[in-house]
């Protein structure tokens, strides 16, 4: 069977999910090609999933109509065609590579069975499949370890905690959240993780997963620490997925890469979203694959104007638990020689600002608790404009919403 459509997209994540939809609005229908038996979903709210706070509908997004499950198996750019697992070749003019990224696989002894699949109770947590696995499995008083502790670990942890799990996190680097954080918010994140009963240890690398009957059973640290578990989850970040576009010779670095129209080393090739690497930057994020998703839809429907630059992105993450806790950074959190940087605590009410200022312009910061004044510092940031001289305006931002 071969069917001929303009656009034919890859992935029925974020980004190509809502290229789909904007091309539909602005009358370009694409056919979007998607693996996942599951409807399209929000990735970014499936630690809400697994906290048990959302149903899996309530995170679905609206499923275009063009929509074909099927996992593409290759692509044809001379015949400008994909094939697909299940026999199918679909034709193309223009061809939208948003497969996305796979979870990264630690290199531990025992995480894999003979036949190479990952041991009863051990989890990725990365599409909606892991998500409803590891909320079968979880109970009160299960003993889990997460690996990791970036956004996605201390995200799982929060959520295993919150089900009644007793969780330990296992962090290799000396603190939490340390791509976006500072060493002060990162203190504020353990202690809600600890304040949850979350035990948390960094600076601890996890050397071998050891199983018994094919289920795991215990995680054996690097210093011989083992650590009982009924339930592993793998949080060790992400691998752009273009193992597509490297097997039909386009230009691969990290991820594919992709030039200010999202075009890649093909003419008629586009890619978006965590798999494409733009100027040299890998995003991994929701908010520059909507803008990338947002800036094709335009040049696909003959804007010749559209482009897309950049994104400055602002990490923000809440955390449900007994308390909420709300956290935001972005830029430069941390502070170089010679940059000035305002700083408010408040130990009491668990809230902390920071901003840092380079040559008068906001460079980066990172609140923690009562996010009122985040708005209007993202702002500065993303404008660039230089401050006022007398630095009152600044101690405004970091205040106006009447708190600390």
């Amino acid at each position: 069977m071969t069917s001929n459509t303009r656009v034919v997209v890859i992935g029925a994540g974020l980004a190509g999910v809502r290229l789909a939809r904007r091309l539909g609005e602005l009358g370009t229908p694409a056919l979007l090609i998607g693996e996942e038996e599951h409807r399209p979903y929000n990735r970014v709210l499936l630690a809400e999933v697994l906290a048990g706070r959302y149903a899996p509908e309530v995170i679905a997004l609206p499923t275009p109509a063009g929509l074909v499950r099927t996992r593409v198996t290759r692509i044809d750019r001379e015949e400008r065609t994909v094939e697909c697992a299940d026999g199918s070749k679909i034709a193309y003019d223009t061809l939208v590579l948003a497969t996305g990224s796979n979870p990264v696989l630690p290199p531990l002894r025992g995480l894999f069975t003979p036949d190479h699949v990952l041991p009863e109770g051990v989890h990725a947590f990365r599409t909606m499949d892991d998500c409803l696995g590891l909320s079968k499995a979880v109970r009160p008083g299960v003993r889990a370890v997460v690996i990791g502790g970036g956004l996605l670990g201390v995200s799982a942890a929060r959520a295993l905690a919150v089900r009644g799990a007793q969780v330990v996190l296992a962090q290799q680097s000396e603190r939490l959240m340390e791509r976006q954080l500072d060493p002060g918010a990162s203190k504020l994140v353990l202690r809600h993780l600890k304040d949850l009963g979350v035990e948390v240890h960094t600076e601890c690398r996890v050397r071998d997963v050891r199983c018994v009957g094919g289920a795991v059973r215990s995680v054996e640290m690097a210093d011989g620490y083992a650590l009982d578990a009924d339930l592993v989850v793998l949080a060790c970040g992400v691998h752009p997925r273009a193992g597509l576009a490297k097997d039909a010779g386009l230009a691969v670095h990290k991820g594919i890469l992709v030039d200010d129209e999202l075009r890649t080393s093909d003419p008629h090739i586009r890619a978006v979203g965590d798999c494409a690497q733009h100027d040299g930057t890998l995003y991994g994020l929701a908010t520059p694959a909507l803008e990338q998703a947002d800036a094709l839809a335009e040049l696909l429907a003959g804007d010749t104007a559209a482009r897309y630059t950049g994104t400055r992105s602002l990490t923000r993450l809440t955390l449900h638990g007994n308390s909420a806790f709300d956290l935001a950074a972005f830029g430069e959190t941390e502070a170089l020689p010679g940059d000035d940087v305002v700083q408010l605590t408040d130990a009491t009410r668990g809230t902390y600002r920071k901003v840092v200022v380079r040559d008068d312009r906001v460079v980066g910061g990172v609140l923690v608790g009562e996010l009122g004044t985040v708005g209007a510092l993202a702002r500065a940031w993303e404008g660039a404009e230089p401050l006022p001289t007398n630095g009152a305006p600044l101690l405004h931002l970091l205040t106006n919403d009447g708190g600390s």
